[in-house]
Order: C-alpha cells, then structure tokens, then sequence
C-alpha cells in the first residue's frame, strides 16, 4: 500500500482522470473515480481494465495483477464518497470557475489536512484556490497524457500552498513510476511555456514564406534531432489544443513577444483543420497516413563552378573540409573569381545583407547553414538571396548533394530554419532559469520528457555553442528590429561559461 496517500480521490474520467486512476491504483491507492455525467466513472473503471488485461495477454504483468489493481478501483455516484480521501485530484474541464466551484464543494466535505491537487496545464493554481478558506492545501499536479506512458508530472506551489504538500505529491509521483519536476506557480509552468518557441517560430518562418510547412518540418527532424517537425505534432495533438495554449500563455505573459501566436494557426482553428482527428490540418491523412508532396529532385546542374568561401562563414575550416570531400574546386583568394559560386555561413544574418556588407556579388552568392556540425545532421541548408541566379542555386544544390546527403532549398531570410527555431527554444528556457521558474535540471527533465526533444535547451545550447545562439538572436533582432528575440539576461551571462548544470546558480 502506498504510504504518502492511501486514498485517492478523481474526479473527471476523461483521458486524463482515467490514465492518472490507473497508475496510481498501481502504485497501491485505493482511488475513487467520480464524474458529473452518469455512468461515465463506471466507464473509466471497464476501460481501465481492458488496458490491464490487454497487458497481462501480452504477458507483461500477471494476470492476478489485474484482479488486485482492479480492486482497488471504486466507482462512486457523488462527491460525497469521496469525503474520506486523502487527495483529491480533479481532472475536469479546463475552466476556472469549474476548477473553483468543485475545490469549494470538496473543501467542505474533505477532513483539513486533505490535499486538493489539480491537474490543470494552463491556469494558476494561486487562482484556483483563491475563493478557498484554505487555499494553503492546494497544488498543481500536472500530468501528460497519456498519462502511463508520459513519465514526467509537474508539481507547482501557489502563493498560499502548505510547505509539506508538494513533497508529499512528488513522494506519490515517484510512487507511481513518474519523475516529478517542481515548478513556480507560472503561466505554462515548464513543459507548455519551454514547448512556445518550437511551433510559433515555425508558424513565423512559414508565414514569412521561407519555407513550405514540409520543408520545415524535414529540416527540423533531419538537421535537428527532433523526432516530429512542429506541424506534423501540432497536426498530431491537433490545433484545438495547440492554438489555444499558444494563445494563453501569450496573453498570460501580457503579450511578451517570444510568444506571438500566428494568424495561420488562427486560420485553421477556424476551418475545422485541426489535424489528424479531423482528417485535415497542416497536412491531409488518408487511412491515417499524411499526404507530403516528394522533395525536389536534385538538378542536374552539368560542370559545377568554382567555390570560393566567405572568410566570416561560420565553421569555416570544417566547411572547406566539406567541400573538399564532396570534390569541390576551391577557390582560395581574398575575393571570388568572375565565374565562381560564393558561399557564405552567417548566423542570424540574412545571405541578402551579408553580400551587399562583404561587397559579394548577389547574384551568385548562397548561403548555408553551418550551426550544426555537418557530420551531425541528415540534410544540409541552404538558402539563396532575392537576386541569386538560378545556375548558381542549382549548382549549389547539387554541389552539397553529391554524397546522397537530403539538401532543401530555402528562400532568403534572418537566420535559417534550425537557427531560428534553436535559438528560440533556448532563449526560452534560459528566461525559464533567469525566472527562477524551475531549476534547470528540472527543466531540462521536464522538456526531454515532457516534449521528447533530442535534448534538453540548455545542453542544445551547449552543443551547439552559447555564443553562436547569442549570435544567432543578436543579429536576428537587428534584422528584424522585434523584441522577440532579445536574449535572455541569463542566457547573456551565461554565454561566455556555458549553460551546463555544473554552474547552476544558487
């Protein structure tokens, strides 16, 4: 039997209520599941059940496990039932008033040292339990669904939160076989506020018309690291809940730039395309399977030209190693010859106005990503200017193409997609530290579990260099004179000692 609460209440059986029923009967709770709609806790307790059973047919637990866990379910018809819990976790509808009016029912029905945990994702719990006589017993208790397979839960404190409630409930996450993180009482809290900078930079690069929403999804999934591009999982957990957190938190945050929601999530929300569930979003799926157009084929491009490299480009020498490799003719003088292809490698900077300041000749000068070590990475960058000439991008292409590495083609913008979306996330999270949100081990738990990217912010920072991310938004902001991407005080002092947890402030 579980020690730290022997008895759960749930109310909400929904996806959420249901998954949060089944570990914690699991983790040896006697949990009672009530819900407002008639039938529907006697339902949670049949399917709950079945993902038993299907598990013990499997052979991955025993099948007199199933009849012990399942006993430890009880349905219950009203609040009432539940007076004799020790903790109640509500999982319903995620409107304040709602949240508000049942905490106050439980709050005089439920003994005093009771705990009141909610599983909200958006609201904060000091509000929450602000018409309460005993606000000092409520918490926030943030699952991910689906809720036995997502293995991380945010813990967060209110203004009035008891200092021993919060251990308790990271004591019965632990219990559970989920990592429990603890958060400050903020809009997003971790997971939804680091997650802003993937999707809404990607909403802004396809909105600039850099790139198609393919395009940026392979660059992120190839270059990147990242398991799904930002509108195959927005496609996936479907704009309904996507735009609407996008929102929230913007104007949580009093319209703080770094999380501008887009008119073309807007758009979508609007035409009933809200992704896999309705058959259309970002992409269309038929029997489940999204329709991507194929990629474009590498040119044919005949003798390629002559390459001479910027002597600015970033990662230079490991640039010409690459061309070498690939059997380019390189040019070695202080400018490039009549007929060569000029490369350059900014980060942050536009390929447009790094020509016209390093005096290069627009029409044959390309640029290409090099923020990521290219032995790193599955697909290579590069992006022409407004007045580059079609034979020189087609001799770029298949220039960077010849060793069967995936190439796209992107048009002129500040930074390219990786850079942009990167540094984004990064400055995020280390605005997420310099709030003094989480710890940044919590945060970087909390992102590689809760979002399930290649790495936590601040390692991607480390990896890939604090000062080119620090380079990367500087130069952005010049560009594009936004304070979207003003970089974070902490990330700025951070940036010449690296983002490690080995220098975690105290």
């Amino acid at each position: 039997m579980n020690k730290t609460f022997a008895s759960i209440g749930i109310t909400g059986t929904g996806a959420m209520g249901r998954g949060i029923a089944q570990i914690a009967a699991q983790a040896g709770c006697r949990v009672y599941l009530f819900d407002s709609k008639h039938g529907a806790a006697e339902l949670a307790r049949t399917h709950i059940h079945q993902q038993w059973q299907r598990l013990a047919d499997k052979g991955r637990i025993e099948p007199t496990q199933v009849g012990a866990w399942l006993d430890r379910l009880i349905p219950v018809v009203s609040l009432r039932e539940l007076a004799a819990c020790e903790l109640v976790i509500e999982a319903i509808v995620e409107r304040l008033d709602a949240k508000q009016e049942l905490f106050l029912e439980l709050e005089a029905l439920l003994p005093p040292q009771a705990v009141l945990a909610s599983n909200t994702s958006s609201l904060s719990i000091t509000a929450v339990a602000a018409p309460l006589r005993h606000p000092e017993r409520v918490a926030g208790f943030h699952f991910f669904n689906p809720v036995p397979l997502m293995k991380v839960v945010e813990v967060v404190a209110g203004l009035r939160t008891a200092p021993d409630v919060c251990p308790r409930l990271v004591a019965l996450a632990r219990a559970m076989g989920h990592t429990p993180v603890l958060a400050q009482d903020t809009p997003g809290f971790i997971v939804n506020h680091a997650g802003r900078g993937y999707g809404t930079e990607a909403l802004r690069i396809v909105g600039e018309g850099v790139a198609d929403f393919a395009t940026v999804d392979r660059i992120l999934r190839d270059q990147a690291g990242f398991r799904l591009g930002p509108f195959e999982l927005m496609d996936l957990t479907g704009l309904d809940v996507s735009h609407p957190a996008m929102e929230s938190i913007y104007h949580q945050y009093y319209e703080e730039p770094r999380f501008r929601p887009s008119a073309i999530a807007a758009q979508r929300l609007a035409g009933g395309l809200l992704g896999r569930k309705t058959g259309e979003g970002f992409y269309r799926y038929v029997d489940g399977v999204a329709q991507v157009a194929p990629e474009p084929p590498v040119p044919d491009a005949g003798t390629p030209p002559p390459v001479w490299v910027s002597p600015r480009a970033a990662r230079r020498a490991e640039l010409y190693q690459l061309l070498k490799n690939l059997g380019a003719s390189i040019e070695t003088g202080t400018a490039p010859s009549a007929g060569a292809l000029t490369l350059v490698a900014p980060l942050g900077f536009d390929v447009t106005t790094v020509a016209v300041v390093e005096r290069l000749d627009p029409a044959r000068t390309v640029g290409i990503d090099m923020l990521i070590d290219d032995a790193a990475t599955r697909r290579r960058v590069l992006a022409t200017n407004p007045a580059t000439r079609e034979d020189m991008a087609r001799a770029a292409h298949a220039l960077f193409a010849r060793d069967g590495k995936a190439v796209s083609v992107i048009r002129d913008s500040g930074g390219f997609v990786t850079q942009r979306v990167v540094a984004t996330i990064v400055n995020i999270a280390a605005d997420i530290c310099q709030q003094r949100i989480c710890s940044p081990k919590d945060l970087e738990t909390a992102v590689t579990l809760g979002l399930g990217y290649p790495l936590g912010p601040l390692a991607m920072g480390d990896r890939w260099g604090p000062t080119n991310i620090l380079e990367v938004l500087f130069n952005l902001q010049t560009v594009y004179g936004d304070a979207r991407y003003r970089p974070s005080p902490w990330l700025r002092r951070r940036g010449a000692i690296g983002l490690s947890l080995t220098h975690e402030e105290p």
